[in-house]
């Protein structure tokens, strides 16, 4: 097996898809001749051609209203949107078309496409460049959203995205990249979506999280091990959420501490934390608590740092619950 970062696993798992299957093409800004803007998709306009891998106008509507034709004629895109914060132009075609063409349809079509992006911070990206949208995307009807946290998961959800019938959003956490290598298979295997994972096995506390703040509650989970035993669950898909996974594990543990990047106000951990308080009341021996980014605009590459949530700050939270008093 080769040692691969998360751009090296996708652009093998859209490689090795285009070959399995000549429906699978690929469109979006500089995806082509440039190989996207972090590479994602290098020497695949070389090997399929423009026919296949194709550079779109800067559009971000079209381009995701473009892929719903070609899913409507039979094709299987894969768009990409070059960064998050342009992703908002694509809302009228995901809330209005992409997630209903099977229910408006009553079944007689549907999409098999997936929207794929680079998200987040922790790059000093400039303004439009560092966000972390993916409530938006959770809370629209007919859409799967998945976010990947390490290579291996990587290429198996992308391959999963792109086999399945409906359409997904993909979410790559730009932050990690290329921050680490992991050993990733080559040729075809899948990571089911829908499916959350606990990474970390431990009895005090749950940790959840998902693309790159799986990394942060990791490296929480080391830093208070003497004090207590952290179960880290990733959550790999963000609409429909995997709740047998967080339930068995929060029940385990009786706490629970939910991460995201996004702000606070209105984010997937507020729902998470919600669906929690409402099924395991009665097991939670303390309050469910969130660590998000900010309820501010994404601040400019100086002030970045204060913004990101790191796993110290994770720690302090963590400090808070080993004096918690149970909930009831």
């Amino acid at each position: 097996m080769a040692r691969l970062n998360i751009v090296e696993a996708l652009n093998s798992a859209l490689k090795e898809e285009m070959a399995r299957d000549p429906a699978v093409m690929l469109l979006g800004e500089d995806v082509g001749e440039d190989g996207g803007v972090f590479r994602v998709t290098e020497g695949l306009h070389q090997l399929y051609g423009s026919q296949r891998v194709y550079d779109t106008p800067l559009a971000e509507s079209g381009i995701v209203g473009v892929s719903v034709g070609l899913a409507l004629a039979g094709m299987k895109p894969v768009a990409e949107i070059q960064f998050d914060g342009f992703t908002f132009p694509i809302l009228d075609q995901v809330v209005n078309h992409v997630g209903r063409m099977r229910s408006r349809t009553r079944g007689r079509h549907h999409l098999q496409m997936v929207v794929r992006f680079p998200y987040g911070a922790g790059i000093k990206g400039v303004e439009h460049h560092s966000e972390s949208p993916e409530a938006y995307f959770a809370r629209t009807p007919g859409v799967k959203v998945v976010i990947p946290s390490n290579p291996y998961d990587a290429k198996g959800l992308v391959l999963a995205a792109i086999r399945d019938p409906d359409p997904v959003i993909f979410m790559e956490p730009k932050r990690i990249y290329r921050a680490f290598r992991q050993e990733v298979p080559e040729g075809d295997y899948t990571v089911p979506l829908c499916q959350a994972q606990v990474v970390r096995e431990g009895k005090d506390v749950t940790l959840i999280a998902w693309g790159a703040m799986v990394r942060e509650a990791l490296q929480a989970a080391e830093k208070v091990q003497r004090q207590m035993s952290c179960e880290v669950v990733d959550v790999r898909t963000l609409s429909p959420l995997d709740l047998p996974t967080l339930e068995a594990s929060v029940k385990k543990t009786g706490r629970a501490v939910v991460i995201q990047e996004a702000p606070r106000n209105c984010g997937v951990a507020a729902e998470i934390a919600a669906l929690l308080g409402e099924r395991l009341f009665f097991s939670l021996e303390s309050p469910i608590r969130r660590v998000t980014g900010w309820d501010v605009v994404m601040p400019y590459p100086k002030l970045e740092p204060y913004y990101l949530v790191s796993s110290d700050r994770i720690v302090q939270v963590l400090e808070t619950l080993r004096e918690a008093k149970p909930v009831a």
